[in-house]
């Protein structure tokens, strides 16, 4: 038995290589198969925004000719521009429990890498800090939310066998949304709330494309100082707001303004996890029809908020605070009041302490924890 790596050339490749996981995870996982059309137009140069600032190739491990693993390898510019530490990315990891397997799709992505002048290889990205990221490392016994990842426990293991180190540690936190707002914090919302200096209010779809620039001014400046932060492009935000339009309803989303001031806000999205599940990535012949009555027959029963930002000034003063708890608790009110049950806020940089301290303080817990690795080339 070999192992042999190959680059992904054609549609067919792609299929087999968004197939692989299937026979990894099984009937009965908490994984959870993403729809084809969705990953098709991901992995399509000529449809996903994030390959106007970067190049990638994605690669299939097979034994025997059979495929048992995949990893991409992809540079982006707007990171190098803005970091200049010759570092590029693997993504979309997925192998059986062989070190054979792994050191070759890692000898293939990080060989495709320095050949490009890379000297640091960092990861997984599904393909940048924006998407799906982050390695599971803690958290197997629930299903991933949305864009979010899932693996194997022994993955770390191999991963790290193969001389990756930690980068950095993001947090999922679980918030039962049947749980009451301790009293302090009710009060301090109810006080915001009342301010004559706040005010909150949904998106307005009318004017999406208005409200997704006050979004992308507010997060560029918030986030700024974020590791490994990259902004959103004006073509990654307009499909954003593509995704958008579809998925939500205004209120998913809060704007909060201090003294007139766009100052912070809040996104959540439907976790399309629990209606996707069981379909194995295929819309037909029945499944868009379940998709479609969860859309728009009924509220979800969880939700995930992917982002939330307050700007830089606000940081560490009472005013920011308030605005943070204004945004986070006005979209977790109106999720309540649709009988939607929970929530996950993810994901939260492990050293984010003023994050993580006022998320806990409001009764959320940290179920997950996913890894970033990075090794020298």
């Amino acid at each position: 038995m070999s192992v042999s790596v190959r680059p992904v050339l054609s549609k067919r490749d792609k299929k087999l290589f968004l197939d692989v996981p299937f026979a990894l995870y099984g009937k009965g996982s908490n994984w959870v198969a993403p729809l084809y059309f969705e990953r098709f137009e991901h992995l399509d140069p000529k449809k996903n925004p994030y390959f106007e600032h970067a190049e990638g190739q994605l690669f299939l491990a097979e034994i025997d000719g059979k495929p048992v693993g995949r990893i991409s390898a992809q540079i982006d510019r707007l990171h190098l521009e803005r970091y200049r530490d010759a570092t590029g990315h693997f993504g979309f990891l997925e192998a059986p429990d062989d070190p054979e397997v792994f050191a070759a799709l890692f000898g293939a992505a990080g060989n495709w890498l320095k050949a490009r002048g890379m000297k640091t290889v960092r990861g997984p990205f599904n393909f940048s800090i924006n998407d799906e990221m982050g390695l599971l490392v803690d958290g197997f016994d629930r299903p991933p939310n949305m864009m979010m990842g899932h693996a194997l426990p022994y993955y770390a293991t191999r991963v790290e066998a193969a001389g990756f180190t930690k980068a950095k540690d993001v947090i999922a936190y679980y918030y039962d949304d049947k749980n009451p707002l301790p009293k302090l914090l009710s009060v301090a919302y109810e006080r915001a709330m009342k301010s004559s200096h706040i005010s909150v209010r949904p998106i307005d779809k009318k004017n999406l494309a208005r409200d997704l620039e006050i979004i992308l001014s507010i997060h560029s400046d918030a986030w700024s100082d974020n590791w490994g932060f990259i902004p959103f492009t004006p073509k990654e935000l307009k499909a954003l707001g593509d995704n958008l339009k579809f998925l939500v309803t205004g209120e998913f989303i809060a704007i909060a303004s201090y003294k007139g001031e766009p100052a912070a806000f809040s996104v959540t999205l439907p976790n399309l996890n629990e209606w996707i599940a069981g379909l194995d990535g295929k819309l037909l012949p029945f499944g868009w029809a379940k998709l479609a009555w969860n859309l728009f027959g009924r509220a979800p029963n969880s939700v995930r908020m992917p982002l939330m930002g307050v700007r830089r000034k606000f940081h560490g003063t009472m005013a920011g605070s308030s605005l943070a708890l204004a945004v986070i608790e006005t979209v977790r009110r109106y999720h309540i009041s649709r009988g939607t049950g929970s929530s996950e806020l993810s994901w939260i940089l492990e050293d984010n302490q003023p994050m993580r301290h006022m998320l806990e303080e409001m009764g959320a817990i940290p179920y997950k924890t996913y890894r970033i690795y990075e090794k020298a080339i």
